[in-house]
Parts: structure tokens; C-alpha cells; sequence
């Protein structure tokens, strides 16, 4: 069994997806849009370049993806809560870089430092409104 996170966006998927693959030096290996999809789906001609259906590749990891609107989603465009992708490093500069990375033109809720629980752990929603977390594995007194 694979659990597989699934990242909604409004018209942003296509943006969000390729900024993660660079970052996390992934692979893009589904990228569908609504405009390739059955003649009779029902979709507007405004919405034939977002995507209905993307997949990113990170190691054995992956995180899927897609564009909604709010006839769709109804809560598509408010803050997204209840949940972080969370990612975690034995590397803290590697963590550290990610952290950075991810969050530019974010906004951070807890910067990169170390903690109770972690050499260095950080939080924050990436510009594209996704939250995140960012962990270093090991022991805290490592700092």
C-alpha cells in the first residue's frame, strides 16, 4: 500500500507541481488537462489548460494533484487547513535548503530552527497556499 497526498489548486496545479519538482528534485509523470479530456466532459473552455490530474515522482514517494473550481470544490479558495505535507530529513542542511526553497514567497509560521523533539524543524504555506513541515530526524541535542 502507497498513501498518496492530493494537493487542490485553482488554476495553479501546473505552476505548483513543476516549483516541487525542481525544489525536491522529483519528476513529473502525469500532467493531464481538462482541454485533452472526452469531447462531452462538461467543463468550460476557461478551465482547458488547468489540470485535472497530475503526479509527482520523489523517490519511492509521490504526491498528486489537480485544479478545481469552486463550482467543484466550493472551499477550493479558502485557506487550506487540517493537514501539512511533511516532509523529513536525516540531513539538517538538506532539510534546511528545502525549507527555504519551498517557503519562498510563502509565509513562514515557524522558521527553521532547532526544537524540543528535532534538530531543526519548520513550518509554513508555500505561495501556493499548501501547507508544509519540514523535520530533521535525530536527536535534538545534535543541534
Amino acid at each position: 500500500m502507497k498513501i498518496v497526498t492530493s494537493l487542490s489548486f485553482r488554476g495553479q496545479c501546473k505552476e505548483a507541481f513543476e516549483f516541487y519538482a525542481r525544489v525536491l528534485g522529483g519528476k513529473i509523470t502525469a500532467a493531464f488537462p481538462y482541454g485533452e479530456g472526452p469531447p462531452d466532459m462538461p467543463v468550460g473552455p476557461q478551465y482547458k489548460d488547468w489540470l485535472m490530474h497530475a503526479w509527482l515522482d520523489v523517490g519511492d514517494q509521490s504526491i498528486m494533484g489537480a485544479d478545481m473550481d469552486t463550482d467543484w470544490a466550493p472551499n477550493i479558495d479558502k485557506p487550506k487547513n487540517g493537514f501539512d505535507v511533511t516532509l523529513h530529513y536525516e540531513d539538517g542542511a538538506e532539510a534546511k535548503r528545502i525549507f527555504d526553497a519551498l517557503s519562498e514567497g510563502g509565509q513562514v509560521i515557524m522558521d527553521f530552527a532547532p526544537t524540543f523533539w528535532s534538530p531543526g524543524y519548520g513550518n509554513f504555506i508555500d505561495r501556493f497556499g499548501v501547507p508544509w513541515m519540514i523535520n530533521t530526524m535525530g536527536d535534538p541535542s545534535a543541534a
